[in-house]
């Protein structure tokens, strides 16, 4: 096998996520796609920002960053 600099790539296949939301976080979402379209011109639906605004939020959390090294432990 030929030894190369790049490992190979993790599983990339999207999961599909269908969840409700309370009329108040829809609106919220809704405003912040508006936001976010003044912001920088362009137009991206809901459904795709969500999954950005999760990652930033889950990367932000270090109480939750520090229980998941625990998880990430304990399976090993």
């Amino acid at each position: 096998m030929t030894d190369i600099k790049l490992g190979r790539l993790p599983d990339r296949t999207p999961v599909k996520l269908a969840i409700s939301v309370p009329p108040d976080l829809h609106l919220a979402l809704a405003d912040y796609a508006t936001i976010y379209h003044e912001t920088y011109g362009d137009d991206q639906a809901i459904a795709d920002l969500v999954p950005h605004m999760l990652s930033a939020f889950l990367a932000s959390d270090r109480g939750f960053a520090k229980a998941r090294a625990g998880l990430a432990a304990r399976r090993k």
